[in-house]
């Protein structure tokens, strides 16, 4: 799969068959446009092509960061696993925000991406306060020669997915579980193993506190979750993270940490991909660190049996 990211990096194809958005998570409603993009790519024998953006247009539009679900370099891995021919990034801006509706379709679409058809939802805005709309793109296929196949909403189990509610289902309730049914696989974070506080391993369960490479990363809802752990050596293990402020030990930063299953060794300065599984509880604060140590011993028994039954 062919990179372009930003502007310096994009070579002009005028045989590309294009899709647009986000697509902040790959999720399944993403992998039916996908695999219909690619479909159509075959017939007019011209690269599968999408055009994304980074950072997140309602972060810039609307000044209030969005947590990703997928970062640009976790994106492209899934779309490469997906078959898709091109992954185009633009770097999303406030001057880029300005351009009219037919400007951006000329000077972006047509003249720096190329393209021959394009695959755009059946409510696709697009330009200066998304003014365009799917009939002014089917005008300006007619004007520069391209053509406009439109598609309805994707749904799973009867319910639309979209990037905002599988955000909204790990923020605010850590239905991690859900989160991956839309997305088609686990929801996941990277993070590089930094030193912590030690409090883990004072009471039998150690901890990798990971500092995630990229701070937009959405982080799910603070609490207990079981998971699985990928190695920088490949190898994946079991494991159980927590989220959240360590209230038994009167502390305010969040962390992120994970203990991992069978597992012996250094791996601090290493990068490990978290995989979530299961939720299991809110964080608690308990009355002494024995008592928390009893409760993370009845997680971990529960923690196991969720890693067994999903391997």
């Amino acid at each position: 799969m062919r990179r372009e990211l930003g502007w310096d990096d994009i070579e002009h194809d005028a045989t590309s068959v294009v899709t647009v958005g986000t697509f902040d998570g790959v999720h399944r409603g993403h992998q039916v446009i996908i695999e219909y993009l690619r479909e159509r790519a075959e017939v007019r024998s011209g690269p599968s092509t999408l055009l994304s953006f980074d950072p997140h247009p309602r972060s810039v539009v609307h000044g209030n960061q969005i947590g990703l679900l997928t970062t640009v370099d976790e994106r492209a891995r899934v779309l490469e696993e997906l078959g898709l021919d091109r992954f185009v990034v633009i770097p999303f801006s406030e001057d880029f925000a300005q351009l009219p509706p037919a400007d951006y379709v000329e000077e972006v679409l047509v003249n720096r991406v190329g393209l021959q058809e394009i695959t755009v939802g059946y409510d696709h805005r697009f330009g200066r306060k998304r003014a365009g709309d799917v009939d002014l793109l089917r005008e300006l296929g007619e004007q520069f020669s391209f053509d406009v196949d439109v598609i309805p909403p994707q749904t799973v189990d009867q319910h639309v997915v979209s990037s905002r509610g599988i955000r909204e289902l790990l923020q605010e309730e850590g239905d991690v579980a859900r989160a991956a049914e839309l997305l088609g696989r686990p929801y996941q974070m990277q993070g590089l193993v930094s030193h912590g506080e030690g409090r883990g391993r004072e009471i039998g369960y150690p901890t990798a506190n990971l500092a995630l490479q990229d701070p937009r990363k959405l982080v799910p809802k603070r609490g207990v979750y079981a998971t699985t752990v990928v190695l920088p050596s490949g190898r994946t293990c079991g494991g159980m993270m927590n989220i959240g402020r360590r209230p038994t030990f009167d502390e305010m930063e969040v962390t992120v940490e994970v203990h991992l299953f069978d597992f012996e060794g250094d791996l601090y300065g290493e990068t490990l991909t978290v995989q979530f599984l299961q939720r299991l509880r809110d964080e608690q604060k308990f009355d002494s660190p024995d008592a928390l140590a009893m409760q993370l011993s009845e997680d971990e028994r529960h923690c196991r049996t969720i890693v067994e039954e999903s391997t």
